[in-house]
C-alpha cells in the first residue's frame, strides 16, 4: 500500500514541473485523490460491494471533478494532471505510466454489457479534451493531441490528432524510452500538409500547361503552418 502511494506521488513529481514537494502533491492534487479513491473502490467492486463502490466513486467525483468507474482497471504510476472533467468508463483498461490531462474521456460506444471502452497501453499521454471511444487499443508510447476524437486502434509509437483522429506512426522510436512524452506542441498537421502539397502540385501542372500560373491568388502554399493569400472574408 505504502509503495503504491509513493509511486503515485512520485509520478506527479516526475511529470508536473509545478509540483514542489511531497506535501503539496498529497494535499493539492485532485487527480491523485481520484486515483487513490479508485484503488479502494476497484477492490470493493471486485469483492462484490458494487453499490458501496459506486457511492464512493460518486463522492470522489463530487470532490475532484473526475469520474472513474470502479470497474475500470488502472496500472501503476497513473497521473491525471488538473483532472477536471475526466471520465473513465467501466471496462476501460489503463496500463502503467499513463498520463491524462483535463477533459479526457475514455468512453463506450454501445449498450451491450461487454468490453466497450478503450485499452490504453503503457506510457501513453492523452492531451486535454481528447475523446477515446469504443473497444479499441491505443498502442504503447503513443501521444494523443488535445481535443482529438479517436475511434480507431493505433499501433505503438503513434501520434494521433484531429477529428476524427488521424494516426501518424513516428519515425523516431520512443518505445525504448521510459521518459513521459509531454511535448504537446509537437503535433503534425496532416490536413494542412496534404492541402499544401496539392496546391503546390496544381501550380506546377498549370505552369507546365501554359507557362504561367492561373490558380486563384486567394491561397498559396503554407509556410511553416502559416497560410498566405487574399481576403478570406465571406
Amino acid at each position: 500500500m505504502f509503495k503504491t502511494i509513493h509511486e503515485d506521488v512520485q509520478s506527479v513529481l516526475d511529470r508536473d514541473p509545478a509540483a514542489r514537494n511531497v506535501f503539496e502533491v498529497m494535499l493539492c492534487y485532485p487527480g491523485l485523490h481520484a486515483v487513490w479513491t479508485h484503488r479502494i473502490t476497484h477492490k470493493l467492486w471486485k469483492s462484490g460491494f458494487k453499490l458501496l463502490a459506486r457511492w464512493l466513486s460518486q463522492t470522489a467525483r463530487w470532490l475532484t471533478g473526475i469520474e472513474i468507474h470502479p470497474g475500470a482497471t488502472i496500472g501503476h504510476n497513473f497521473f491525471i494532471d488538473h483532472g477536471m472533467g475526466v471520465v473513465i468508463g467501466e471496462t476501460a483498461e489503463i496500463g502503467n505510466n499513463v498520463t491524462l490531462y483535463h477533459g479526457v474521456t475514455l468512453g463506450g460506444t454501445n449498450l451491450n454489457k461487454v468490453k466497450r471502452h478503450p485499452t490504453i497501453e503503457d506510457h501513453v499521454v492523452i492531451g486535454a479534451g481528447a475523446k477515446v471511444l469504443g473497444d479499441i487499443i491505443i498502442g504503447a508510447h503513443s501521444r494523443i493531441g488535445a481535443n482529438a476524437v479517436v475511434v480507431k486502434p493505433s499501433p505503438p509509437n503513434s501520434v494521433i490528432i484531429g477529428v476524427p483522429g488521424q494516426i501518424v506512426v513516428r519515425s523516431q522510436d520512443k518505445i525504448t524510452s521510459n521518459t513521459p512524452d509531454l511535448e504537446h506542441g509537437l503535433l503534425p498537421d496532416t490536413i494542412g500538409d496534404t492541402l499544401s502539397a496539392l496546391v503546390a502540385h496544381v501550380e506546377k501542372l498549370e505552369k507546365r500547361l501554359d507557362g504561367h500560373t492561373t490558380v486563384s491568388p486567394a491561397l498559396h502554399v503554407s509556410d511553416h503552418g502559416i497560410w498566405h493569400g487574399g481576403d478570406f472574408a465571406i
